[in-house]
């Protein structure tokens, strides 16, 4: 299986190589006032996938802090609250059980 995903890392390397030797045209990026900046267009599509990513794992990292903190919150309200030993669930055993226990 190692193999198997090491091939394929090797293959999308190879993809996205020949894609940036296909790409390797100078552009001119224009600013404000006129400033301009000329650099190969596969480092301009890499600075945006670049900047895609961060902003997609800032997002997910985000909900996931915040998901957290509500756990947290939770367990804290739940270890807070009395244990009744009386409210605890019987557990089932005997005849009476269902066919897919």
């Amino acid at each position: 299986m190692r193999a198997l995903i090491w091939v394929l890392r090797l293959f999308l390397f190879l993809l996205l190589f020949g894609f940036a030797v296909k790409n390797d045209e100078v552009v001119v990026l224009r600013f404000f006032f006129g400033a301009q900046w000329q650099v190969p267009l596969v480092l301009v599509i890499l600075l945006f996938v670049v900047v895609g990513v961060l902003i997609g794992v800032t997002a997910t990292l985000t909900a996931v802090y915040r998901q957290r903190r509500e756990i947290g919150a939770l367990r804290d309200r739940e270890a807070s609250l009395p244990v009744d030993p009386r409210a605890r669930v019987p557990i089932a055993h005997g005849p009476d059980l269902p066919e897919s226990y």
